[in-house]
């Protein structure tokens, strides 16, 4: 076994049904007398009936949170912590919502509270990303992390087949990157076996059936597995063509990571064929990348790019984006073979190595 250094990330979870009950008890537990509960849009309501049950622990709604997290919105929820003296958040929803939270601490350093809906996992990390002047940026800080993540399977039983498709292939590429980072160790490379496997169990299941709550719990339960690796080592390539293309075209988060994987797994196989064999083999399948990409084609998602939005004529700017400023990757990042993966993904066609 090589030598390797594992560091856990202080962040409380809980874990079951029906434990939002248990939101307001963390919030007196972190001594938080006037919160900001944010969510987007079309998650205002649930946001505002937690906002009710919580009762004076709560100062106002934010229901502005949006995918990328842009800055503007950001400032704007931050005239309301100032203007309302708030001491925490409380984050009900996906990843947008979360980013906004994250965004929120990385500027005041407020305890946050995190009710995920969607199989995102980024509540698991100390990883922002922010969109300004359609450029995306990432950064890491133990700010970012939240305090207590409460998972409540009851919230995701609405979660429409379609997106808990993409958000759980989303959180499939966190671990298959952990597999191969730089920093990898054998705690999160259990993890990211158990994850994959789960939410390769579960994602058909829920496609079949929406209210198997029993396929609901281990997709969440793969979904906290999978952030937790995110959060505690190293991405790659994947993670940043996806931050690429999103920022630059504004393509929605979870779907872009179910167009990119099979292809960016191509990409590196050669190069990191170990972990290509925990992927392969916790899927039940004999090739890694078409594993992945046959899985999103039986769950119905879109697995072109195109489709989610994405023009022909950006394929050489993503490529020249992605290509500009070196990272750690198994294979090194050659600015032709990053293009025909990106063309490739573009189209939809099956992974192969460029």
């Amino acid at each position: 076994m090589h030598s390797f250094i594992y560091e856990p990330l202080p962040s409380r979870v809980i874990f079951g049904s029906g434990t939002r009950a248990r939101i307001g008890e963390e919030i007196d537990r972190l001594g938080l007398r006037r919160v900001l509960v944010i969510s987007t849009l079309p998650q205002r309501a649930v946001a505002e009936l937690l906002a009710t049950s919580l009762g004076t622990r709560v100062a106002a709604v934010f229901a502005e949170a949006t995918m990328h997290t842009p800055v503007d919105v950001t400032e704007r929820a931050m005239a309301q912590v100032t203007a309302l003296s708030v001491d925490g958040t409380v984050a009900v929803g996906g990843g947008s919502t979360i980013g906004l939270g994250k965004a929120i601490a990385l500027r005041t350093d407020l305890p946050q509270l995190v009710l995920p809906t969607t199989y995102a996992g980024s509540e698991m990390t100390p990883i922002l990303g922010e969109t300004k002047d359609g450029h995306k940026t990432t950064q890491r800080n133990a700010k970012i992390l939240p305090e207590t993540v409460i998972y409540d399977v009851d919230l995701t039983l609405t979660l429409p087949p379609a997106l808990s498709a993409a958000s759980g292939i989303n959180a499939i590429a966190h671990a298959v990157e952990a597999l191969y980072a730089r920093d990898r160790n054998p705690i999160i490379s259990l993890m990211a076996d158990d994850g994959i496997a789960s939410l390769g169990r579960a994602l058909p299941k829920i496609m079949d059936d929406p209210a198997d709550r029993s396929a609901r719990s281990d997709a969440l339960y793969g979904a906290w597995l999978c952030g937790a690796c995110l959060g505690a080592v190293g991405m790659a390539l994947h993670h940043k063509l996806c931050h690429t293309l999103g920022g630059t075209f504004d393509l929605p988060h979870a779907e872009t990571h179910t167009a990119v994987l099979p292809h960016a797994m191509a990409y590196n196989a050669a190069a990191a064929p170990d972990a290509m064999s925990h992927i392969a083999r916790s899927l039940g399948t004999q090739d890694a990348a078409r594993g992945v990409y046959d899985l999103a084609g039986r769950l119905g998602a879109k697995r072109a790019l195109r489709d989610l939005g994405m023009p022909e004529d950006g394929i050489d700017l993503a490529a020249d984006l992605a290509s500009q400023s070196p990272y750690p990757n198994p294979r090194p990042i050659a600015r032709g073979a990053i293009r025909d993966l990106i063309a490739r993904a573009w189209a939809g066609s099956l992974p192969v190595e460029p």
